[in-house]
């Protein structure tokens, strides 16, 4: 079974990666790069095991643009957003034995370091392959 993993962040936590002071913690060239080198051992983990599809960080949420419809009129909207303070800041796409498994995986992933010790979270989503897949 297919699963998207969905890791949140927030424009305040880029700019700490990025070195700017946001009153927070900046990270130091160190953080980051210990940041990236749990990345890429995770991602390794997953591809040898078979069990990684995809996965992508995504830019800084001031990259974003917003667009739909309101009123029947379309819009869009740069961001970031005042009504969000967490975005989607990227994704893996798994494809493991159950649901367990990709909490296993997830769980392992919010371990990556930090230099202030910030709680992490992720979202688990079972992938529709099929409309027969499809629950409601």
């Amino acid at each position: 079974m297919k699963f998207m993993i969905l890791s949140y962040a927030s424009q305040r936590n880029y700019d700490e990666m990025a070195g700017k002071d946001t009153g927070g913690v900046a990270w130091k060239p160190e953080d980051v790069a210990a940041m990236h080198a749990f990345m890429t051992e995770v991602n390794k983990e997953l591809e040898d095991s078979g069990e990684l599809v995809e996965t992508r960080g995504l830019a800084a949420p001031v990259h974003t643009r917003r667009v739909g419809l309101r009123g029947g009129a379309p819009f869009v909207t740069d961001g970031p957003y005042a009504e969000t303070q967490e975005v989607l800041a990227g994704y893996w796409v798994v494809e493991c034995a159950s649901y367990d498994r990709a909490t296993e995986i997830a769980l392992r992933l919010g371990q990556c370091p930090s230099p202030d010790g910030a709680d992490a979270f992720a979202d688990i989503r079972p992938i529709i392959e099929s409309v027969e897949d499809m629950a409601f």
